[in-house]
């Protein structure tokens, strides 16, 4: 990811992969979902404007940022939730 070529072609993918998604949902089943939801995180991962705009829906709506976190499968999220676990483990004792 270190190169901007690479990164631009990640992002293109994600916006493709978004499009296609689209362009599928119309079809009876869930077959747009699994297109949808790996472009966008794709394009979260190399697009800093995605980014602010994650963060902000996230502090808007935290039980729905709760949720996109599980959906996109993000490492931070589980890092936080192990935190929070052990937290009130430690507080329960």
């Amino acid at each position: 990811m270190d190169k901007p070529i690479v990164e631009w072609a990640l992002f293109a993918l994600g916006v493709l992969l978004v499009i296609a998604g689209f362009a599928i949902a119309p079809v009876p089943g869930p077959g747009g979902i699994f297109l949808i939801a790996p472009g966008l995180a794709l394009i979260l991962k190399t697009s800093m404007w995605a980014k602010r705009h994650y963060v902000k829906v996230k502090r808007w709506q935290p039980k729905a940022g709760h949720w996109m976190d599980r959906a996109l499968r993000r490492r931070s999220a589980r890092r936080r939730e192990a935190i929070r676990k052990a937290q009130r483990e430690q507080s329960g004792d």
